[in-house]
């Protein structure tokens, strides 16, 4: 299946399941509205709280949060998808996203991507079976002295080869 047809599978199959989300989330997201003058520019950190929570914004989160933030739910999700913090679909437990911008692809970057994919055995956006990694090329990790870089989940890793991504996803197996 294209990794369209899924997206479009996955969010078709939510869109009736109710949003569950902690008291503390709910709190943080309050908070957050306090910060701003206009509760339109807290979308972001209203997106990111509503993210830590879940893992991912499935469709019943952008529709909460395009309410609290007083938005049009098609504004919420371009920008859910404009960011690539923003994940709008499960992720595995090693979030693996490696900066493909110009200093990271002139020092490897393109390399260190396809070794990955033939190691993990999946591309870009997609997750193995069991549900351990995600991979993903994103745009500027700003880490450019680091060059190639890779975040997993919160974590980056700079100055890579092939040999040094190896020996990090056997630490993270």
């Amino acid at each position: 299946m294209s990794a369209t047809r899924s997206l479009v599978a996955a969010l078709s199959s939510d869109l009736l399941q109710p949003l569950r989300i902690s008291d503390a989330t709910r709190a943080e997201i309050e908070k957050s509205l306090t910060r701003y003058p206009n509760r339109r520019s807290a979308v972001m950190p209203v997106l990111w709280a509503l993210q830590l929570e879940i893992g991912w914004l499935p469709p019943a989160a952008l529709r909460y949060a395009a309410s609290v933030v007083e938005l049009p739910e098609s504004e919420v999700f371009g920008i859910a998808t404009f960011y690539t913090m923003f994940n709008l679909r499960p992720v595995g437990r090693h979030h693996l996203q490696v900066c493909m911008t110009l200093s990271c692809s002139l020092m490897g970057a393109d390399r260190l991507f396809r070794h990955l994919e033939k190691k993990l055995g999946i591309g870009h956006g997609e997750t193995t079976p069991d549900g351990r990694f995600s991979l993903r090329r994103v745009e500027c990790l700003a880490a450019c002295g680091g060059a190639p870089c890779l975040q997993v989940n919160f974590d980056y890793h700079e100055n890579l080869d092939e040999a040094k991504v190896d020996r990090l996803l056997e630490t993270l197996e």
